[in-house]
Parts: C-alpha cells; sequence; structure tokens
C-alpha cells in the first residue's frame, strides 16, 4: 500500500465513517487508524461547535512522513450545525487519491453543496473547502501540509 491509499483508507475509517472519538483529557478528540507499516492520528479541538481546529499526521514506521493542519468553523446559525457535519462526513467518505487532503472538488446532495479548492500535491498543498446550504455559505475550512 502506497501512502496515498493509505491517506484515504485512514480518512474513510475515522470521521467519515461516524465513529465516535477518543476524548483525551486535554479537551482534545483523537482518531487513530492503523494499517501495514502505516498510523494515522487525527486530533483535533471543537468549541460549541464553531471553531475548530486540528492536525492529522501519518507515521511510517515509527517515523513521521505527512502532516495536515486544519482549521474550520460555522459561519451560519441558520442551519443546524449538526446536520452540516453529517454533509460533511458524506462529502470527506469520497476523498480519493487524486487529491487525498479533504473531500471531492464537489458534491451536491438535497440542499447542500460541498465545494473544495486546493493546490500543490501530497507532497506541499493548500487548500479551502466550503459547504453550501441552499446556495449560501454556511461553512468553511483552511487546510495545508505536505511531507514532514
Amino acid at each position: 500500500m502506497n501512502l496515498k491509499e493509505f491517506i484515504v483508507k485512514a480518512k474513510r475509517n475515522t470521521y467519515a465513517r461516524g465513529i465516535k472519538p477518543k476524548i483525551l483529557e486535554d479537551g482534545f478528540e483523537e482518531f487513530v487508524y492503523e494499517e501495514e507499516k502505516y498510523r494515522y492520528r487525527d486530533r483535533y479541538h471543537a468549541k460549541d461547535p464553531k471553531p475548530f481546529g486540528g492536525e492529522e499526521v501519518i507515521w511510517q514506521n515509527g517515523k513521521a512522513i505527512w502532516m495536515m493542519n486544519y482549521y474550520g468553523y460555522m459561519l451560519s446559525n441558520e442551519v443546524d450545525s449538526e446536520i452540516v457535519y453529517e454533509f460533511l462526513r458524506k462529502a470527506m467518505g469520497l476523498v480519493d487519491e487524486q487529491r487525498p487532503f479533504r473531500g471531492p472538488s464537489n458534491f451536491k446532495e438535497g440542499d447542500f453543496e460541498y465545494k473544495d479548492t486546493s493546490e500543490g500535491d501530497i507532497k506541499r498543498f493548500k487548500g479551502t473547502e466550503k459547504i453550501f446550504h441552499n446556495g449560501k455559505n454556511v461553512y468553511t475550512l483552511e487546510y495545508h501540509g505536505g511531507m514532514v
């Protein structure tokens, strides 16, 4: 398995899958996924549920090789954040090896639309994801990262 394949599997089997994160004693929440020579950790802090921030790290044979930082927040109180995050999990489940950072470039379902723009590749990248409800931007997240 290569790094891109592992990133996709890890993301699909943690937050996107809807499993409950481990609550850490410092108030952060964490997902961990391991397979073969890789270990993935997504550690984040959320409040009320806005704003939130976190970091994903991947180790290969015990050595950190890739990471991503992210910071996001709800822009509107008109839409229930739980519904927005449920839609986000669906979009995140569509992550692929071409852009293994967040979700697809575009995804629509019902009144919601997910858009992600990024530049760079797995070695060095940055991007922004947004969720729209009936055409109004209700959520945004910025991320960046790469090989370390």
